[in-house]
């Protein structure tokens, strides 16, 4: 009777668990670049694709207001009641702790009451436009891993544009556009997310689903980066294995999810009716609480750890791989051309490793035509002889109980065959400074 109980009890939780949470809180693996295993020739290490986890990426932003005296405070001013548009008795003064509202607020610790906030302005220049940009900068490519999620104190806009940067602010795409009227704000049919498909998940929409006006539990908009996943790895995001397919064969679909820069363009704030109340424009403003954006660096799967140094992200990079996103091989690393890591084949992936510079070491170690490998080693692309277990040396030339001085009569290894002196002294003078050769 306890073990049917029991199992009801777990049987229910699981359920309820799996409602809590739709998605996995860490959808991300590859977190070991390379790992030590055993072969014939001892132990050598094997490498894979990996990436950073994700994490709170607001914590090494930048943010940037244009103009950048649009917000509230400075000169001191008042503001109308969120919940009571008419009580005009607030105030937002920036020389008072207590009463300012500046930008470091979207992006404090949330949870505290009375709430913090950035403030704009009031619209008491209508019917100038109201018009705020606020760019958010990393300074470092990253890749996003869930929704984006803004939090307005006040009422949500009636126009509001998200815009993505590929190349650190010089040029802006937009990301997804928001109105009460997508039609009249800007020529475009209004869609949602689940209006798309794998075919369409790169269109760019516009939205009516977050742009109300004063309603008490309308306060946050999405830009939806899980529910675009789903396309690809089910609506439970269980499939991971498709959606890291389709990241590593569609270039387009990859840089969707990467941005170096985001920009939230405010367009016109939140009237809730057809005409401006000119006799009350102090109702009229932005207020943001809260801004979250998770993702990860992008390290082109070429590293586990990004470190955030004097005010700059960047990837501590493996593979012989170098860069702020290791994107390119180190000097003398450059035997074949730079490639990004791949997903493929799950789980592990292919870490695409840099390998040494033939003009790194003079020539070819060893070809199979004029540079053989020695007795019974074989040439692995060009830059090592792959010994049989006696042997060792650059051309497995040598035994190896030569190196350690126990080689006798009765070692049961005798002499090997030497290839030619006239071929094998250039090539040791050649080879000389080399060093060990990795792959």
């Amino acid at each position: 009777m306890y073990l049917s109980r029991f199992l009801s009890i777990h049987a229910l939780w699981v359920t309820v668990s799996s409602v809590m949470q739709p998605y996995p809180l860490v959808w991300g693996h590859y977190d070991v670049c390379k790992t030590q295993i055993y072969t014939e020739e001892g132990k050598v290490w094997d490498y894979m694709a990996c990436q950073p986890e994700s994490t709170d990426m607001t914590k090494y932003l930048k943010v940037k207001l244009d103009p950048p005296d649009i917000t509230c405070g400075d000169p001191p001013e008042t503001f109308c009641a969120m919940g009571n548009p008419y009580m005009c008795n607030n105030e937002c003064d920036a020389s008072t702790p207590e009463l300012a509202h500046p930008p470091e607020l979207m992006f404090d610790f949330e949870g505290r009451h009375p709430s913090t906030f950035w403030q704009s302005a009031t619209w008491k220049e209508y019917p100038k436009p109201l018009q705020v940009n606020i760019t958010l900068s990393w300074s470092k490519t990253i890749e996003l891993t869930d929704n984006i999620v803004i939090t307005f104190e006040s009422g949500r806009p009636d126009q509001m544009i998200l815009e993505k940067s590929l190349d650190y602010g010089r040029t802006w795409q937009p990301y997804q556009y928001y109105a009460t009227d997508c039609l009249d704000a800007f020529h475009m049919d209004p869609k949602s997310v689940k209006d798309l498909s794998q075919h369409t998940v790169l269109e760019i929409i516009c939205t009516e689903e977050y742009s109300t006006g004063y309603m008490t539990n309308s306060k946050i908009i999405h830009f939806e980066i899980k529910d675009r996943f789903a396309f690809f790895a089910g609506p439970w995001l269980r499939n991971m294995a498709s959606l890291y397919g389709q990241l590593d064969t569609t270039k387009k679909l990859r840089d969707f999810f990467t941005v170096t820069d985001l920009r939230i363009r405010l367009l016109r704030p939140a009237v809730g009716e057809i005409f401006v109340d000119e006799l009350h424009l102090a109702r009229y403003f932005y207020a943001i609480s809260d801004i979250k954006v998770h993702g990860r660096c992008k390290c082109n799967l070429h590293a586990t750890v990004c470190v955030y140094d004097n005010s700059k992200l960047t990837c501590e990079c493996e593979h012989n791989t170098t860069g702020p996103d290791c994107g390119k091989c180190k000097k003398n690393y450059q035997g074949r051309p730079w490639s990004p890591g791949s997903y493929l084949p799950i789980p592990k992936g292919t870490a695409n490793t840099c390998i040494p510079s033939i003009s790194s070491i003079g020539t070819n170690v060893c070809d199979n035509e004029l540079l053989h490998c020695q007795n019974g080693g074989t040439c692995h692309n060009n830059v090592r002889c792959l010994c049989p277990a006696a042997y060792t040396g650059i051309l497995c030339e040598k035994l190896r109980c030569e190196e350690a001085g126990s080689c006798g009569s009765d070692s049961g290894q005798g002499a090997p065959p030497r290839g030619s002196p006239a071929l094998l002294l250039p090539l040791a003078a050649l080879l000389g400074t080399a060093g060990p050769l990795g792959i």
